[in-house]
């Protein structure tokens, strides 16, 4: 009720009880008349019961008139003094509306600075709510921007930004669509041109499962966000762009600005007639990451070289496969490659169905999944040293044993023999010599010993001490955990089997003992243990955080500590029969492998593999580190179908180094010797 009315209305009522007593009070003049129709005489005697009657009435009447005045008067006082501030705010909230700015994401750089993801400028074209209303105009925009009239009809009626918020139409538009927007305001009265942001890559699908993508925050996000608690929570609104996978989405409230916010005027029916003040929002911070971009573009391009190797030595169904580079003394990942990648551009704006199905699908080999830390693999002979050290800790063998390769293996009976790699046979063999020529008879031996022993899970308790069947809680989402199969396991994996088929067998030992068979594990897995062994026992947690800084700052605002994951305890004459067989991999055991090496001015100790898939052409695997007496980085390289692993994945770990060291691989020796 506005002030004016409740003036008018005391007003009212003071005049219509003013008139009523006027009226009433005459009553001090009374007559009666004759009914004969005679002149009026003055009554006698002294009853006044009617004239008492109409004096309480009056007088109750006065005292409801006067009742109510003061309530008004009360009323218009609370409204004026009282309360004024308050409608004055609802007043002005029936007017204006708040509408949010997104912010810039913060950038991805690589450890020295280099720009991985950006921010670019954006042409976008914006339309008001009620465009939707003038087929015309919309026509007219579809046509321009060669969209469907419905298309551009269902991004204005898409208000999930907000009511009163432009609606994105079209992003990215060229300059010649600006410049006839401007040039014809008539035709686009609801139509406008906003400068905003748009992730930018500028290397492209480099590291693309690192990175990760940011995307429009999705209904189960959205509802995360309004129902937690947790101090400094982001609370996300309908349209905002949020981090999905990889990096983007492990450092979210990193990267994530803070909203800015612009006051409008609206009209009755909502719609905005002119703008107040704004907020300008704060883009996001910068993430510093352990990436270096030069390590980074070798493991990309020794992978490719890896799987083109494959497919020229008959390999054509390898299409798959990833590599890693870390430094040994912290953790500090420099370097992640996995393929098949992918561009994170892609979900610039919003991606395709059909984008996304290629992106999901089996043909193309699932982009999406970051093979590095997710693929998971029968190790193959890259778990031989593992296996070493379980045997020489448990007193299953020690650093003088010996064992003869026949070739052909019948340890648990001539029904259940198993061939080594190389069927001719290895000839007398020690703990050194097995792993540098990657004999099975060896660590078929050590599988027999564990498997007849009082403990015969101890080599699994072994493997798990040094990070296998477990994650290492890098900082990027979806860390694959691996197997280390057991007779728990596989009593419960095979449970519609009958009792034998479940029961944990010799073979299942002595497979398990070559990296064969049920074990699984992750590249990064491997890349961690070889880190232990290059350190003699410390390996320190894998992560790609390096610092963080505010956007413009100089220095970093929040720094990583490195942290100690694992630290596996072994004798340190263990530790140098192990290494010494490492060394004879890239010295003694392949021609093929010395022929690449020998042009590296550093000494490099690493283990081959070879891992069996049914159905499928074998695994390939090479696992190294550099210089070995004072180890800095070590690489793991896996290709899947990709055949021997001194074929294909050793010359992806070689091109690694020579990005490292300026020393770039010029051997084109290859050979398929076989070896597992």
């Amino acid at each position: 009720m506005s002030l004016s009315t409740v003036i008018i209305l005391v007003l009212v009522s003071i005049i219509v009880v003013a008139g009523l007593v006027l009226l009433f009070s005459r009553g001090e003049m009374r007559f009666t008349f004759d009914i004969g129709g005679s002149a009026p005489r003055a009554a006698g005697g002294n009853d006044e019961s009617g004239d008492t009657t109409i004096r309480n009435r009056i007088f109750g009447l006065g005292i409801f008139s006067g009742g109510i005045i003061a309530v008004l008067l009360g009323r218009l006082w609370s409204m004026q003094l009282v309360s004024s501030d308050q409608y004055a705010a609802q007043a002005e909230s029936n007017r204006t509306r708040t509408i949010s700015l997104m912010a810039p994401r913060g950038r991805i750089l690589d450890r020295n600075g280099v720009e991985l993801v950006t921010n670019r400028p954006c042409l976008t074209v914006v339309a008001t709510s009620d465009v939707q209303d003038d087929d015309i105009e919309m026509q007219l925009l579809a046509n321009l921007l060669g969209m469907p009239k419905m298309a551009v009809k269902r991004k204005i009626e898409d208000s999930s930004a907000g009511a009163q918020s432009s609606r994105t139409v079209a992003v990215d538009v060229s300059r010649r669509i600006v410049a006839y927007l401007e040039e014809h305001p008539d035709l686009f009265s609801g139509v406008d041109v906003e400068e905003r942001t748009e992730r930018s890559y500028p290397y492209g699908s480099l590291a693309g499962q690192v990175l990760g993508y940011a995307g429009t925050v999705t209904s189960e996000q959205l509802a995360q966000s309004q129902e937690s608690t947790d101090e400094g929570a982001i609370q996300y609104q309908s349209g905002d762009t949020v981090g999905q996978t990889g990096v983007e989405y492990e450092y979210e409230s990193v990267l994530q600005g803070v909203r800015g916010e612009q006051t409008v005027y609206v009209d009755a029916s909502g719609s905005v007639t002119s703008y107040s003040t704004t907020v300008d929002p704060q883009s996001g911070s910068d993430v510093l990451l352990t990436l270096d971009l030069k390590i980074q573009q070798a493991c990309e391009s020794g992978l490719a070289k890896a799987i083109s190797v494959a497919k020229k030595l008959g390999y054509d169904s390898c299409k798959a496969g990833a590599i890693l580079c870390m430094d040994v003394t912290n953790g500090e990942i420099l370097g992640m490659a996995s393929a098949p990648s992918f561009s994170p551009s892609v979900f610039v704006g919003g991606i395709s169905n059909d984008d996304w199905n290629a992106l999901n699908s089996s043909e193309g080999m699932y982009p999406l999944i970051n093979r590095a830390i997710q693929g998971q693999y029968c190790s193959a002979s890259t778990i031989k040293p593992l296996t070493s050290f379980a045997a020489l800790s448990n007193g299953i063998a020690t650093v003088t044993s010996t064992y003869y390769c026949a070739g052909l293996w019948t340890g648990f009976g001539a029904a259940y023999g198993q061939y080594c790699w190389k069927k001719t046979g290895h000839g007398t063999m020690t703990i050194e010599t097995g792993i540098t020529y990657s004999c099975d008879v060896v660590f078929y031996e050590i599988g027999k010993a564990f498997f007849l022993s009082d403990n015969p899970e101890a080599q699994q308790d072994h493997l798990r001490q040094w990070g296998l069947g477990s994650t290492y809680g890098i900082d990027l989402p979806s860390e694959a955990a691996g197997r280390v199969p057991d007779a728990e396991w596989k009593k419960e994996y095979y449970s519609e089997y009958d009792e034998d088929t479940r029961s944990w067998m010799g073979g299942d030992q002595t497979n398990l003992s070559i990296g064969q068979g049920d074990v699984l594990v992750t590249p990064l897995q491997m890349a961690c243990a070889y880190a232990g062994i290059a350190n003699e026992g410390t390996i320190w947690r894998p992560h790609v955080l390096k610092g963080v800084q505010a956007r413009g700052a100089e220095g970093t605002v929040v720094e990583y500590q490195p942290e100690v994951a694992l630290s596996p305890q072994e004798d340190p004459t263990y530790f140098s029969t192990v290494k010494q067989g490492l060394l004879g991999v890239l010295t003694k055991e392949s021609t093929n492998i010395i022929q690449h090496f020998s042009t590296l001015s550093v000494s490099v100790e690493g283990k081959t593999g070879t891992g069996e898939v049914d159905g499928k052409a074998p695994t390939g695997w090479f696992v190294a580190y550099a210089p070995a007496e004072s180890p800095k980085y070590v690489c793991a390289c896996v290709v899947e179908e990709g055949g021997y692993g001194e074929n294909s994945a050793m010359r992806g770990v070689r091109d690694v180094f020579g990005a490292i060291y300026d020393e770039p691989d010029t051997s084109d020796a290859s050979s398929s010797s076989g070896e597992r």
